[in-house]
């Protein structure tokens, strides 16, 4: 299976945990979201602003790429973040319509991407202004990856506040050959 595959697969498992996170997170109290908890980004709610942050980042350093994607379009009136810890948004609401959005937003571009896209250097700038060149498709693996790894935090915090969220694992997106037949 192609590259591609794979990274629509994982931008469907991406939707489907962030929901799945911000519908469990939303059972609990502002005060609980905002907690301090040790985490990197301190609380749940930094956790998840971390998230919205990295992700805008990267979106609008992929509207650089060659291929123009018009699918990123909504985004160039977005102001870059300059943080990785910057708030976004004022409160958790507007936080999740966001969450939401960036999803669908990673959705609708994975659909547009083509196997030669993946294959194109992005130049980009990092956070400190350092410039860097890297395939297109291996930077998508690490922004999946860096997700993965903060929505694993997220899953303690909630748990820690006595929240289930459920089944976490790719797998149950993964579409099962003998249900096909």
């Amino acid at each position: 299976m192609s590259l591609l595959y794979h990274l629509r697969l994982l931008a469907d498992y991406n939707q489907w945990m962030n929901d799945k996170l911000y519908h469990a997170a939303a059972t609990l109290p502002a005060d609980e979201l905002n907690a301090e908890r040790g985490a990197f980004f301190g609380s749940l709610q930094g956790t998840l602003n971390h998230l919205l942050v990295a992700d805008t980042v990267w979106l609008k350093r992929f509207a650089a790429h060659p291929a123009g994607f018009a699918t990123l379009a909504p985004l160039a009136g977005t102001p870059m973040p300059q943080q990785l810890d910057q708030p976004l948004y004022p409160d958790f609401a507007a936080m999740h319509a966001r969450r939401a959005e960036l999803d669908a937003i990673i959705s609708a571009l994975l659909a547009e991407v083509s196997e030669d896209d993946l294959a194109q250097p992005l130049t980009y700038h990092n956070m400190k202004g350092v410039a860097a060149q890297r395939l297109f498709g291996s930077v998508l693996l690490h922004v999946f990856n860096h997700q993965t790894h903060h929505r694993g935090q997220a899953t303690t915090l909630l748990s820690q506040a006595g929240v289930d969220v459920g089944v976490t694992d790719l797998l149950p997106r993964i579409p099962d050959q003998l249900a096909q037949l």
